[in-house]
């Protein structure tokens, strides 16, 4: 079936009907395939009919053009190359905590989009991935996810993977108030005796002791070296490449912070790593600690949800030294 200028609906003996268009470049007769019907519509036939014969007033070969753009989609990177690009070429040359990132993408997002080409995924993909988070019950969860996506697809655009990003302009999914959190002193005397029955590792008790008494963060508790540390005098010197603001500085250590060091340094294996990992090549990521807790939210049932940032903020107010002298 012809409309004219060598344009139509072509019907094989299968029922399948494909759009063609008849033509000849540089005296050679040449046949371009649009696309099967219904998959492709009358208005996108036309519109590609179109878009040939504008190429062909150029001089251009239109079936080259189209042979060209199947290439370059066929080469395009799906979401899991660029979840894998991503986590080698910036998350590991920039956060101690890539392997979180690497977490997220492998649980969420490359099950739900990873087949899907990184340029086609769209601001409505985006949206039922992190509805499939809430409907889980973890809204926290779906603002993480939601910032390494964005991150992700930010790091696409400054390659040239992608012209923009389907983050554009998305607000976390979920309101957190976890800033205010502060442990109270009942609270802190109870986190430090179920400390002694919850399902964790001995190492992970002692880096929450450790945090609770020194008010530093998790990522430089889990990453300190016994070289940070003059046990003698009493001080931590975190180094500027470890200490979030960049600054290097020195911590105080209080008697039970330095019996805490002694039993950490009993179960660290001659590391030197106050925290070494399994295989005693690499420290523990940050979050290990948050696993930690979660692990063991039976534990701590009559506390209300805390993580280890509230633990810190608590150690930073007045009530810690209340709740500590009460233990």
């Amino acid at each position: 079936m012809w409309e004219g200028r060598g344009f139509g609906i072509r019907v094989f003996p299968s029922g399948i009907k494909s759009w063609v268009y008849m033509y000849r470049f540089d005296g050679k007769a040449k046949r371009i395939t649009f696309g099967n019907y219904p998959n492709m519509s009358v208005a996108q036939a036309h519109a590609a009919f179109g878009k040939a014969l504008a190429d062909l007033e150029k001089e251009i070969d239109p079936g080259a053009t189209i042979v060209n753009l199947n290439k370059e989609n066929r080469l395009a990177p799906t979401v899991e190359t660029l979840a894998l690009e991503y986590i080698e070429k910036w998350a590991k040359p920039r956060k101690r905590s890539w392997e979180e990132d690497e977490r997220m993408l492998t649980k969420d997002v490359i099950p739900h989009l990873g087949k899907q080409k990184a340029k086609n995924v769209s601001r409505r993909d985006i949206v039922m991935l992190l509805d499939k988070v809430l409907e889980r019950g973890s809204p926290i969860a779906a603002n993480r996810t939601l910032a390494v996506v964005r991150r992700m697809f930010n790091f696409a655009v400054e390659r040239d993977i992608i012209p923009n990003t389907p983050c554009y302009g998305f607000k976390a999914p979920t309101k957190e108030n976890r800033r205010d959190r502060v442990l109270s002193s009942d609270e802190i005397k109870s986190f430090w005796q179920c400390l002694d029955n919850a399902s964790m590792s001995e190492l992970s008790r002692l880096a929450l002791k450790l945090q609770l008494v020194t008010a530093q963060r998790k990522g430089e508790i889990v990453s300190s070296e016994w070289e940070e540390f003059d046990l003698t005098n009493g001080w931590w010197t975190i180094p500027a490449h470890k200490a979030k603001n960049g600054n290097a500085h020195r911590v105080p250590l209080s008697k039970l912070a330095l019996r805490i060091l002694q039993q950490i340094k009993a179960e660290s294996s001659n590391s030197k790593w106050l925290f070494p990992a399994f295989n005693n090549t690499k420290h523990l990521i940050p979050t290990s600690i948050d696993h930690a807790i979660r692990r063991s939210g039976d534990a701590f049932k009559n506390i209300k949800h805390f993580t280890p940032h509230d633990l810190r903020r608590t150690a930073a107010s007045s009530m810690t030294s209340v709740g500590i002298s009460r233990l």
